[in-house]
Order: C-alpha cells, then sequence, then structure tokens
C-alpha cells in the first residue's frame, strides 16, 4: 500500500470487512500441495470488549494494556476434504503492544493456529508495514506474514513445523458491499484449515 500503516492495531482494522481466499498449501512430508480457498469475515472489537477482557484474564494479563482486536469467523474446505467435511468456526483475539509505537507485543488467542487451545503469541510489524505473527506450541511453532497489496487485495504466507510440516501461500480479496457473498460448495473451493484466524 502506498499509505503507510502507524501500527498493528491499525493493521488489523483494515482487515476488517469480507474477504475471498485463495491458498495453495504444501505438505512437506507427503511432497504435495493442495489447493483450496475460503469466505472469512473480519469484526473489529473495542479493548473494553468482554470477550477480549476475558481473553486477558485467562492468559494472565492485564485487561487495560489492551488496544482491541478482533473476531474472525470463516467457512473453510479444501481438496483433500472428504464428501461433506467442511472447516468453520469462529476466533476471537486481542492485541497488547510492548512498545510505545504498538508495532510489535503479544497476541492472546481463544484458539491457536496449529492446535485448538488459547493461546498467547507474538506480533511485529517491520520496516515494509508487513505484519509478522508468530506462535510457538508444546508440539510445534507457526509463523504468518501479512501484507496489502492494496485496500482490497492481501497476502498471505504461513508455516508450521513440528509433528505437521506445511508452507502455505493465500490471495486473499476483499468482497465489496456491492457483491453478494459467494459460500463455497465444492472440494477445493475453501482453504484454511489449518488457520482458525481464518486470514
Amino acid at each position: 500500500m502506498s499509505q503507510s500503516i502507524a501500527d498493528a492495531i491499525s493493521f488489523f482494522q483494515l482487515s476488517c470487512g469480507r474477504w475471498r481466499s485463495q491458498r495453495s498449501s504444501h505438505h512437506l512430508l507427503h511432497r504435495r500441495a493442495e489447493a483450496g480457498s475460503s469466505y472469512i469475515e473480519v469484526v473489529a472489537l473495542t479493548a473494553d470488549d468482554s470477550q477480549l477482557i476475558a481473553i486477558a484474564e485467562l492468559h494472565g494479563q492485564d485487561p487495560s494494556k489492551l488496544v482491541g482486536g478482533c473476531r474472525v469467523t470463516w467457512n473453510a474446505s479444501m481438496a483433500w476434504d472428504r464428501a461433506g467435511e467442511a472447516h468453520e468456526g469462529k476466533s476471537v483475539f486481542g492485541l497488547i503492544p510492548t512498545d510505545e509505537r504498538g508495532r510489535q507485543g503479544l497476541l492472546l488467542r481463544d484458539r491457536g493456529y496449529a492446535e485448538t487451545a488459547p493461546v498467547a503469541g507474538q506480533f511485529a510489524m517491520d520496516d515494509r508495514d508487513e505484519l509478522l505473527l508468530s506462535t510457538g506450541y508444546e508440539t510445534m511453532n507457526s509463523l504468518e506474514r501479512f501484507c496489502f497489496w492494496g485496500p482490497n487485495v492481501r497476502l498471505r504466507t504461513s508455516t508450521v513445523e513440528g509433528l505437521s510440516n506445511t508452507a502455505s501461500f493465500c490471495v486473499e480479496t476483499r468482497i465489496l458491499e456491492t457483491e453478494a457473498p459467494a459460500a463455497p460448495d465444492a472440494p477445493g473451493a475453501h482453504g484454511g484449515a489449518l488457520s482458525p484466524l481464518g486470514w
């Protein structure tokens, strides 16, 4: 984007809305690639939202340090899904900056990327205003990088290392108000089965 992004919460707020995500996932163990896409909706939550306060307390953090967060819902499946198998859900997460500029800190989630238990990760923005999310689990680590290619296009890369070794690339386009959201209904017409963030 030509316009700079001041801090991480601004990046998340720019991500609010409805998105279509086209994904290619590479399963390193199987040496195979899998295509998919997903429908995602991101809604901003203010720092005083009861859901964010509950998440901060769950992780033993001071809720007064929250700067906001998001609620994400998604509807996804991948090409390898069995007949009738789908991936739907929602996740809530909050941001607690650890620097004065709000460009790095803690990302508190009610469920993780690679495991469904609540988890706290790290966020950081680089000098190109790209957002990096990293999370360590008992059995694996995940790393996600996001960047905007304009107000209505985002790119996302993610890797999971550990028991499951995968690398994914997503192109996400915003669904504008004049468009009707298309519900994915065919194998390979969704994506993001591993990502409860959905984006």
